[in-house]
């Protein structure tokens, strides 16, 4: 086969394997990831091959990974620039900026409809796909250096409220997102200032 033949199938391949991620994104996120097949999937994309999202991605939890490292990429991107602002504060604020902005940025640059924040949503109510999701950004540099410095700045908590309201802050970022993607035109920019100020209070309040 010659070079043009070979690269005009390599972006044959890389198209489909993005048109099969984008379908699969919006089916988990419409009916949730358990309840669509990799058949599913390969239909609405449009692939006369019932194998071929396994061909392309293999398992269905592979396509997960996939999709979450497709948005991971932009995302740590956003994350380091807003790093290279904020590293050395003390501020609190400041940091919960840099848990939030990368995702509602992030979500802005996609356009209207999007579905990632209801993908993730998605994940967070299965424990076995919100390991895949953890495990996958175990190794994010810049989501790393953003957590130590958020918890360099958080008032004198014990270890078992901290790691509740970490959590309370994380379900409240992902499904305060996924919530305001559903609308028409979500307001992005007055969206990260709200969970901000509410991420703020939440880690600041009197613990009772």
């Amino acid at each position: 086969m010659s070079t043009g033949g070979r690269r005009a199938r390599t972006e044959q391949a890389e198209q489909t394997r993005a048109l099969i991620l984008a379908t699969a994104e919006r089916l988990f996120a419409e009916h949730g990831v358990h309840a669509v097949s990799n058949r599913q999937v390969g239909e609405a994309a449009g692939q006369g091959n019932n194998a071929a999202v396994a061909y392309h991605f293999g398992t269905k939890t592979d396509l997960v990974r996939a999709i979450i490292r497709r948005h991971a990429v932009p995302t740590e991107r956003i994350r380091r620039r807003m790093l290279a602002v904020h590293a050395g504060s003390g501020d609190l604020r400041d940091w919960v900026t840099c848990v939030v902005r990368p995702i509602t940025d992030h979500l802005a640059d996609l356009g209207h409809p999007s579905w990632y924040a209801r993908f993730s949503a998605q994940l967070m109510t299965e424990p076995a796909l919100l390991e895949v999701a953890t495990e996958e950004f175990r190794h994010a540099a810049g989501l790393n250096a953003v957590i130590d410095g958020l918890q360099r700045c958080l008032p004198d908590l014990s270890e078992v409220v901290r790691q509740e309201r970490t959590h309370m802050a994380h379900t409240l970022l992902v499904h305060f997102c996924a919530q305001r993607e559903r609308e028409a035109a979500p307001a992005w920019e007055v969206t990260a200032a709200m969970l901000i100020d509410a991420i703020v209070g939440l880690f600041t309040a009197p613990v009772t």
